[in-house]
């Protein structure tokens, strides 16, 4: 389906849609530095929250893209550094339609979590709770997730100190990322766990595509079944305690038992089933 959707609207993928996302979080925290000057909740506008949205505020559906993970400046320009790298490398290795694929659709996944969040539960939460759950920070986690898919084996540096390899930091993150749901969902918080598993399912749906999952096709396991069946050279059977050739050669005599490096094919031209040894396949005088 990739392919089929990459050759008819693939000349539409944006390029270096990794650079476009940490520059709209550049504007986000201008705007939430600004607000810690001016006390005007400007982020407070930009939230991804329906009951808002259902009410007019349609630019949430996009604006809260912009919204940075709550951290210091430090530890922002180093996501910044890292994400580009990993945005970039995705980019390469996928193509721009794919990633943008795989990016948009965490976006869209997002919002739809947030609104089946909002219609089951939207009478019993106050407003503006979900807009506080919900956020870019897993769709940047499947972006490191997708990256640890491709390259399991790349080493990073942990804290600058500790390296480590890639594959190990994903499993370690969902596993993290799993004790929250089940918390959550001990907890009877049930929507607080839906806004990260949609934010995730992009991810999880990637992960399932790179797998061979042709192996548990009835089909395919009949096919393998029968080519080992076919591949496994018969047990030799016995009389009397003597081996039973199931190969002689016609003109010679020789068996598997007595030859094992032989191989043994019959003659489509012969009247009759006569089987011969690689040495007489070609030599032999045809039986008519």
């Amino acid at each position: 389906m990739l392919d089929k959707l990459e050759k008819k609207f693939g000349r539409y993928a944006i390029n270096n849609l990794i650079v476009y996302l940490l520059g709209g979080y550049a504007i986000g925290y201008l705007l939430y530095f600004g607000q810690r000057f001016t006390g005007v909740p400007y982020l407070n506008f930009l939230s991804l929250e329906p009951y808002y949205i259902l009410h007019g505020q349609i630019w949430r559906l996009i604006s809260w893209v912009i919204i940075p993970p709550d951290t210091s400046i430090i530890w922002a320009v180093i996501m910044f550094m890292l994400y580009y790298q990993l945005g970039q490398t995705l980019e390469r290795t996928w193509g721009a339609f794919r990633f943008n694929v795989y990016i948009f659709g965490g976006m869209v996944f997002t919002l739809l979590g947030a609104f089946i969040t909002y219609f089951i539960y939207g009478g019993a939460l106050p407003v503006g709770y979900i807009g506080q759950i919900t956020s870019t920070y897993y769709i940047n986690l499947s972006i490191f997730l997708a990256f640890s898919t491709c390259f399991p084996d790349m080493q990073v540096l942990l804290y600058f100190i500790i390296p480590i390899k890639m594959k190990w930091m994903s499993i370690f993150y969902l596993v993290i990322i799993g004790y929250e749901v089940v918390r959550y969902c001990m907890a009877g918080a049930f929507f607080a766990a839906v806004p990260v598993i949609a934010s995730l399912l992009n991810f999880f749906i990637f992960f399932m595509m790179t797998r061979n999952m042709s192996r548990f096709n009835p089909k395919d396991i009949h096919r393998r079944n029968e080519f080992k069946r076919q591949a496994t050279p018969p047990r030799t059977q016995y009389r009397d305690g003597t081996p039973i050739a199931r190969h002689k050669c016609a003109v010679c005599g020789r068996t598997e038992l007595t030859n094992p490096g032989l191989e043994f094919r019959f003659c489509s031209k012969c009247n009759g089933n006569y089987e011969y040894c690689s040495d007489h396949l070609f030599t032999h005088n045809h039986i008519r």
